[in-house]
């Protein structure tokens, strides 16, 4: 595989360019129920299930540091609740990453964690 060295990319028909840093550097949308399992993702090498509501991701390529942002999103069709990911410390950030979902805590059940039926997550950020 080649590889092109640019500051600015702009996709054919946009018409403002971006950083070539601005681009995402992994992401993932997944299926969080069940035996979990990936839709479609970039430079993610793998998924882990760690229990209800909390999931590891590998990636492919290690990001440079684990000074890069996350962007989290889920889909819970058991309720109508607000739910948030948080990240769940991890030791190796630049490898992968581990988070938790959460519903929102007039859970009835007493359970906070609970299995979304759609996982996306993106990360920005510099690969090794």
């Amino acid at each position: 595989m080649s590889t092109i060295t640019v500051t600015n990319i702009k996709a054919t028909g946009e018409t403002a360019s971006r950083s070539a840093t601005g681009v995402a550097a992994a992401w993932v949308n997944f299926n969080g129920q069940g035996t979990i399992a990936a839709r479609d993702s970039m430079n993610v090498a793998s998924l882990t299930d760690n229990g209800t509501g909390d999931y590891t991701n590998s990636f492919t390529n290690a990001m440079s540091s684990g000074n890069y942002i996350e962007v989290d999103g889920s889909v819970y069709s058991g309720t109508t609740r607000a739910t948030m990911l948080c990240g769940n410390g991890h030791s190796s950030l630049s490898t992968s990453y581990r988070v938790l979902h959460v519903l929102s805590d007039d859970d009835t059940d007493g359970t906070l964690n609970n299995d979304p039926d759609f996982v996306k997550r993106g990360f920005l950020g510099d690969l090794a």
